[in-house]
């Protein structure tokens, strides 16, 4: 299949070395001309055991590329992710959210045919109905889903845990979104990887409740010690 990927951090390159692993093509996507003129050189601007050789095999094998243009990729792509940055707000703490609606609205720019719109990146409740919301009043034509499919990544582990995780989580409102993610994660289903479907909501409240709870333990046996 092909994947775009918006946003060359720490889970959109992570996520885009191993699903070109599972054999799609996918697209890494950033404005930092500089980081993508450095991945295209072989360089890996973040530290994870295993991720140098893995861009490096997929780069080689044609099935992974850096672009700081996201059109040619975009339009072609059957599933197009978006893994930019959440901060936190100065002030009140919350998730801005801007660098995830102005992808979702370059991506209502550049779609061309039904296309699955991905959140990879964290964020709050809702903010999938939101996206749906920018893309449809930017293109009322368009054939499109929008999806939540959070990210359960260690640092130290981030590979291991995507290509054997515990379970994957797709939230989802339009059916016609399960074929595609469903074979997107083929090789973790055919390994019996627990892949959870569940409505949109829910998967966004998933990935905040797991946040909550490993911060729990972690607070937990802090004061055990």
């Amino acid at each position: 299949m092909q994947v775009a990927m918006i946003g060359t951090g720490y889970v959109g390159l992570v996520s885009g070395a191993c699903f070109a692993d599972f054999g799609h093509v996918v697209t890494c996507i950033d404005k930092d001309a500089g980081k993508i003129e450095r991945l295209r050189t072989g360089g890996i601007p973040i530290f994870e055991p295993g991720l140098e050789g893995l861009v490096a095999r997929n780069v080689a094998a044609g099935r992974l590329f850096f672009e700081t243009e996201a059109a040619a990729a975009v339009a072609k792509a059957d599933a197009v992710f978006i893994a930019v940055g959440t901060p936190s707000r100065r002030g009140d703490g919350h998730a801005d959210l801007s660098y995830v609606y102005a992808a979702a609205e370059e991506i209502a720019d550049l779609m061309d045919g039904f296309t699955v719109v991905v959140t990879k990146s964290t964020v709050p409740v809702g903010t999938g109905d939101e996206i749906e919301k920018i893309i449809r009043a930017r293109r009322p034509d368009a054939q499109f889903a929008v999806v939540s499919n959070p990210e359960f990544l260690r640092e130290g582990a981030a590979i291991e845990d995507f290509k054997r995780p515990d379970r994957v989580v797709v939230g989802l409102e339009d059916e016609r979104a399960r074929p595609v993610m469903s074979e997107l994660y083929r090789p973790l289903f055919l390994n019996e990887t627990p892949i959870v479907f569940t409505g949109r909501r829910t998967s966004e409240l998933i990935k905040y409740a797991a946040n909550a709870f490993l911060a729990m333990k972690i607070t937990f046996i802090n004061e055990m010690a």
